[in-house]
């Protein structure tokens, strides 16, 4: 039988019941025309044969009109499926169809992201007997083709046709192992395929992976029961007035106010993030960047007046005397008040950068 977090203490000993169980819930959470929910559906299974296993089903989407927005619900599909498979923590199983190219694998493209590795990935390919004649799959099912540290398992489940028959699931397993048995290319290795290795392999796998990461997880909880019991003893003598605690309530506010401030600038990214226009970081950037070379370029230079200048300064330098070379004084004189016409520029620049730093001081002070 088996039971539901969400259904304490109802046991449901009927596969057809727990199965309505689990769309009826998908249904309440996520509603009956489409969506998606990363809260799980904790099924915990107790059957005399394997040990109990506590199945979570991640709520997928349901009844979804054609033209709604595919891509917005594959970009959802895929933050949930990360929020789970990121975790060092978590084992992960990479289903795909035989009859598609396993390099494109959605699965494994997702699970190579989190595990390049393949430490953590247990590969499951499905429907083999719907490949093309003349074609198999022996070469991944051998690990040799795109291998995983924890190798592939086939398995060949019912088809729809099967479900809508209700074709028997004992039926439908001794089927599976009549193809592996019969089939050529997995002959040979029908021990190591079908439904019932799969639960198995994924028994074994699945506690010898929680006996090797629970004595860092323990570690951890420890570690950070320890620090909660510090905040907690430090919480039971609170006094509002005491000054120490109103310091460092101040100095926390003036770090974060840095922080943000930092982020702001350098554009490290942060909550305070402005989508509708340039702030920050990259208004200061295009000051510097656009305003001012605009600012320079319109800057008028009479090149004729200019040679006219230079030649007055060079022969008031020289006096009586015939020079060789351009004397310095010239060159600094002339220099001198070209790059005092810059300054207005600049300045205007220097303006708006300060208005733009003064900006981001408010901003990241509404905290505060």
């Amino acid at each position: 039988f088996g039971e539901f977090l969400h259904q304490k203490g109802k046991k449901f000993s009927n596969f057809e019941e727990i199965r309505q169980e689990i769309e009826a819930e998908t249904d309440r959470i996520t509603g009956s025309n489409k969506g998606i929910s990363n809260i799980p559906i904790n099924l915990r299974v107790y059957s005399p044969h394997v040990l109990n296993l506590t199945l979570i089903d991640l709520p997928g989407l349901t009844k979804v009109p054609i033209g709604d927005q595919p891509a917005d619900i594959e970009n959802q599909i895929k933050g949930m499926i990360f929020q789970f498979i990121r975790k060092e923590t978590c084992l992960i199983l990479a289903v795909t169809p035989a009859n598609t190219d396993l390099a494109n694998s959605d699965a494994l493209k997702l699970a190579k992201e989190v595990d390049p590795q393949g430490v953590r990935t247990i590969g499951v390919i499905t429907k083999l007997d719907l490949m093309d004649e003349g074609t198999d799959a022996r070469d991944i099912l051998e690990n040799k083709l795109l291998p995983l540290r924890r190798g592939y398992i086939g398995v060949v489940n019912r088809s729809q046709k099967d479900i809508e028959g209700r074709k028997d699931i004992h039926a439908a397993l001794a089927a599976e192992r009549k193809f592996f048995l019969s089939h050529p290319s997995y002959r040979h290795i029908a021990d190591r395929l079908g439904t019932p290795y799969l639960q198995k392999v994924l028994n074994q796998q699945l506690t010898n992976h929680i006996r090797d990461t629970l004595p860092a997880l323990r570690d951890r909880l420890q570690k950070q029961m320890l620090t909660l019991e510090k905040d907690v003893d430090q919480y039971k003598h609170f006094r509002p007035d005491d000054p120490s605690i109103k310091t460092k309530a101040m100095l926390q506010m003036i770090q974060q106010l840095q922080s943000d401030f930092e982020r702001t600038i350098e554009g490290s990214g942060s909550a305070l993030v402005n989508t509708n226009e340039l702030s920050g970081g990259a208004k200061i950037n295009r000051i510097f960047h656009e305003r001012l070379r605009f600012e320079i370029v319109k800057m008028s230079c009479d090149e004729k007046e200019l040679r006219r200048e230079i030649s007055f300064a060079i022969r008031n330098i020289h006096g009586i005397r015939v020079g060789l070379f351009t004397p310095d004084m010239a060159f600094e004189a002339i220099v001198k008040k070209q790059i005092s016409q810059l300054k207005e520029p600049i300045l205007k620049c220097v303006d708006l950068t300060v208005l733009e730093l003064s900006n981001v001081v408010r901003i990241c002070t509404d905290k505060v």
